[in-house]
């Protein structure tokens, strides 16, 4: 059964199309990466596939979507909040259950922010941040991964820490990246977007950065 799939989908803003008609289809397991230069549609295609996902998916958007209010544990305990009654949740608020903590401490001490468990979002920085949403992605245990720049703000080895802990987590993914080198290591199908279309789909490991670069 195909993980995400769309066919012959366009979208437009202010009376301009921005993407399409373009059709993709994600099997799954594979791990695909969204390349292509600022503007060329790879934020949009990864919202569509959120809003047309038949399953649960981890979604992490440019814009994180974390409560700034909340501290990190509370935001990355919200990946999981379906799956706990109101009462559950709300004492989660004022007092964490042992059980919680002793899953995300442990998760967020891999990403280098187990010293930012209680403090609020509001007072991180972009980095701390984005690894904040990619816990509460991870914690929501879903099959499928949906991410948009999602190590943009980190060094280049703190990069390869999450893209890594990111493959590890979800057996099928569809990321978009700016950084080429990580595109062709943490991916086995690269799909190239240019001004809205499908300009390149072929697996990884006939690809080298010149081929991906032009898209640039």
């Amino acid at each position: 059964m195909t993980a995400l799939q769309l066919y012959g989908i366009t979208a437009s803003f202010g009376g301009k199309r921005v993407l399409g008609p373009l059709s993709l289809s994600v099997e799954p397991g594979e791990r695909i990466a969204l390349v292509g230069k600022s503007g060329a549609g790879k934020s949009t295609l990864i919202r569509l596939l959120y809003q047309e996902a038949l399953g649960p998916v981890a979604y992490v958007p440019q814009e994180l979507g974390l409560v700034q209010s909340l501290s990190v544990f509370h935001n990355v305990f919200m990946g999981r909040l379906n799956e706990r009654s109101s009462w559950y949740n709300l004492a989660t608020l004022v007092k964490p259950f042992k059980r919680d903590r002793d899953e995300i401490e442990p998760l967020l001490g891999q990403l280098g922010i187990g010293e930012k468990q209680w403090s609020p979002v509001a007072s991180l920085s972009g980095g701390q941040r984005q690894r904040t949403a990619i816990a509460r992605g991870i914690y929501s245990r879903a099959p499928v991964l949906l991410a948009d720049e999602p190590v943009s703000a980190l060094d280049g080895p703190l990069a390869h820490v999450v893209m890594g802990l990111l493959r590890e987590s979800f057996g099928t993914s569809v990321i978009a990246l700016h950084d080429v080198e990580l595109a062709l290591r943490y991916s086995d199908r690269i799909v190239g977007i240019l001004d809205g279309q499908v300009a390149l789909d072929e697996p990884s490991e006939r690809l080298s950065e010149t081929d991906i670069l032009p898209l640039y």
